[in-house]
């Protein structure tokens, strides 16, 4: 059976936060920008960044967000706030930028895949305005996804959020997250809620968009590295190998680098 790795948060938690201010001293920048959505990621992402001492700018940026996000965000920036003098805030709505968008393009298409695409929009929209920001401070901007999403199924937009200047938790999986989230002192209206990517303007969960929880998906991916046969598992334990083995694939263009067409000059 393989057992995932017991975090040592203090140690982890030091090493990034080192990382972090290294790296932006290197850039010669003043610090980093955060897409704060209302969830554990952006939670710790931006707690990593206030604990540098080095500028954070907190952006929220709602496109029909829905309540809970909205909520569960703005507790986390006030409690950042208030522990760290680095840290501020800003709100840019993007509600009418996203409606203006869609009134000049067509969308009479198929529901599913035009659902998909718009929600996609709205995540290269969020990207878009971090590197404005990032551009009017001179600031980072600091990617929010993890292991499980980056590396493993790929559940991030291209362009969107996957669209960062560094990628500070990009190496644990997200129970390892969850972990150095209570370390952070994160809120636990974060800790309790069920991660979502709020795409959608609604409450939709991850799970029920990936079929599988980020545990099971975990599993799958630590037993795929391993090379173990999907006949040794349990039917359950099948139906997961085989969503994280289906993602895994599709969605490889997200995780490799943009491929060229080497011209051949001879």
């Amino acid at each position: 059976m393989i057992k995932k790795n017991t975090l040592q948060v203090e140690k982890v938690n030091f090493q990034i936060v080192n990382w972090l201010k290294t790296y932006a001293e290197n850039a010669n920048v003043n610090g980093f920008v955060v897409g704060i959505s209302g969830g554990v990621d952006s939670a710790v992402t931006s707690t990593l960044c206030a604990q540098t001492g080095l500028k954070v700018l907190c952006v929220e940026m709602p496109i029909h967000q829905h309540e809970s996000h909205v909520s569960r965000g703005r507790e986390h920036i006030n409690q950042l706030k208030n522990r760290f003098p680095n840290v501020s805030e800003s709100l840019a709505d993007l509600t009418s930028v996203f409606e203006t968008l869609k009134k000049e393009v067509p969308t009479d298409f198929e529901q599913n895949k035009l659902n998909l695409t718009l929600a996609n929009t709205r995540a290269r929209l969020r990207m878009t305005t971090l590197y404005y920001f990032a551009g009017v401070h001179g600031l980072l901007v600091a990617g929010t996804g993890n292991k499980v999403e980056d590396f493993g199924v790929g559940f991030f937009t291209k362009y969107g959020d996957g669209g960062v200047d560094l990628s500070p938790i990009a190496d644990l999986m997200k129970s390892e997250v969850f972990l150095l989230a209570a370390y952070l002192e994160v809120p636990n209206s974060i800790l309790n809620a069920a991660p979502s990517d709020g795409l959608f303007g609604d409450d939709k969960t991850d799970e029920v968009q990936l079929g599988a929880t980020y545990d099971e998906l975990e599993w799958a991916m630590l037993h795929d590295q391993a090379g173990k046969s999907i006949e040794e598992f349990s039917e359950r334990e099948k139906k997961v190998f085989e969503i994280y083995k289906r993602l895994n694939k599709i969605n490889q263009h997200k995780m490799k680098e943009i491929p060229v067409c080497l011209v051949n000059r001879d």
